[in-house]
């Protein structure tokens, strides 16, 4: 993917997958407009590096649209849309619906908002994608997260949606990770208990997930395709 004029948003690029592929992207001489929710010095790093920052919470329709505003005023064409802002909340007793309308909010009405609206800046470049991080953990569901394993579902077919709209101009992808990159806080009990469940048995780190991105925008023959990233997780 040779670098491109019009700049590549990653949606929530302040830490761990988001600001890698931003970090990759920018090395390899592209445009990168990045969002975040709360000011770190890592968007400072982003910046001071070429990126454009942009303040943006997803919790609720209004703040989608000011975003969604607040980027066309500052360009007028995206090469590709990566839509990785992401929100990890179990259920809590007494807040079930507080936490099923965040998760909502921020794993699907984001992006089906952010592609309706700025599909027209994705079709001023002479390539397009649009490319959802979804999770692994939408194959079988989860009974400790569900409003986020319901959501990520719901990013799955709003993928395959998205991808019969817009073609053959715009192609549209997800990729589907599974224990990518550890916290540093994670114990060693739940680390081991973590790897064992793929039959790799390895923390692979972020840069497998930009291999993924590049593929994506690198091929010119996949849309409407999801990438599972999960060290063979569903063979065992």
């Amino acid at each position: 993917m040779s670098p491109n004029p019009a700049p590549i948003l990653i949606t929530g690029a302040s830490q761990r997958i988001g600001l890698y592929c931003a970090e990759r992207l920018l090395e390899e001489g592209h445009a990168v407009i990045v969002t975040y929710r709360t000011e770190r010095e890592s968007i400072q790093h982003l910046r001071e590096r070429g990126a454009r920052a942009i303040q943006a919470d997803f919790n609720s329709e209004a703040s989608i649209l000011e975003f969604i505003e607040t980027l066309k005023k500052q360009t007028q064409s995206l090469r590709a849309i990566i839509h990785n802002a992401s929100s990890w909340r179990a259920e809590q007793p007494g807040h079930e619906a507080e936490t099923f309308q965040q998760m909502s909010n921020v794993h699907m009405l984001a992006p089906y908002l952010i592609n309706l609206h700025c599909a027209s800046l994705l079709e001023q470049s002479s390539c397009a994608d649009i490319i959802h991080i979804t999770d692994d953990v939408a194959r079988k569901g989860s009974a400790k997260h569900i409003a986020y394993c319901a959501s990520k579902a719901g990013l799955e077919s709003l993928n395959l949606s998205f991808a019969a709209k817009y073609a053959p101009r715009i192609k549209v992808n997800s990729i589907a990770p599974a224990l990518i990159m550890f916290n540093p806080d994670d114990d060693q009990d739940y680390r081991n208990k973590a790897l064992n469940k793929s039959a790799l048995g390895i923390e692979p780190g972020p840069a497998v997930i930009y291999q993924s991105v590049r593929y994506l925008l690198d091929s010119p023959y996949t849309t409407g395709t999801t990438l599972t990233v999960n060290g063979g997780r569903h063979l065992k």
